[in-house]
């Protein structure tokens, strides 16, 4: 096992993967928005588990979200969040 002292480092997306990676979670979140589930805990719940039936097929939404790996979505999310925040 690598020394647990040594931070590692995380290749991470480039801009067309982020791109895709954005327009995915959007479309996705608009598709659980009309089959009225709350997107957050949904793609939340997705994430975490792997279970692709957090995603509603509606729109073929889980079908789009399994185009990309879960650390790409979070990946999204982080950059996302640190982009609002200043950081």
């Amino acid at each position: 096992m690598d020394n647990l002292n040594e931070t590692q480092f995380f290749d991470g997306l480039d801009k067309e993967e982020q791109n895709e990676a954005k327009n995915i979670l959007l479309n996705v979140s608009e598709a659980l928005k009309e089959k009225g589930y709350n997107p957050v805990n949904q793609i939340v719940g997705y994430i975490l588990s792997g279970d692709p039936t957090y995603i509603t097929s509606h729109k073929n939404a889980r079908s789009l979200i399994r185009k990309l790996e879960r650390d790409e979505l979070l990946e999204e999310v982080i950059n996302n969040y640190l982009e609002k925040n200043g950081l």
